[in-house]
């Protein structure tokens, strides 16, 4: 069995996948597909990707009966005596992208809930 996960890929590159695998959640594809078969298909999601991410899971024959590989994947497969782990980055990727700081809601829900200090009105 054959397993490929995309993540922000072209639409173009999903509706190529339906072809050999069945997609059975939203860029998630399953499937039985001859070796020589899976290497031109992950050829060409590597072509294909763009800015996306894609993972593939496949059977071998071995100890773990399974191996993986990553594209443009910030987790990336390691050898370790035989086995096949994945390393997470230690460091959180920095996204430009991303706002620093509080969010506006966030800011509001924190600040707008302080209690105003009671006056007490003037004696005469």
């Amino acid at each position: 069995m054959t397993v490929i996960i995309l993540t922000a890929c072209p639409p173009g590159l999903r509706g190529h996948l339906t072809q050999w695998l069945l997609e059975i959640s939203a860029g998630v594809y399953v499937g039985h597909i001859s070796s020589r078969v899976r290497r031109r298909l992950w050829a060409r999601v590597k072509d294909l990707a763009g800015p996306g991410r894609a993972l593939i899971v496949y059977q071998i024959p071995g100890e773990q009966r399974l191996s993986f590989e990553a594209h443009d994947h910030h987790w990336t497969p390691e050898d370790f005596d035989g086995i096949t782990l994945i390393r997470r980055p230690a460091n959180p990727i920095f996204n430009p992208a991303m706002p620093s700081g509080w969010s506006n809601a966030a800011r509001r829900r924190r600040y707008g809930r302080r209690q105003q200090p009671t006056r007490r009105p003037a004696s005469e």
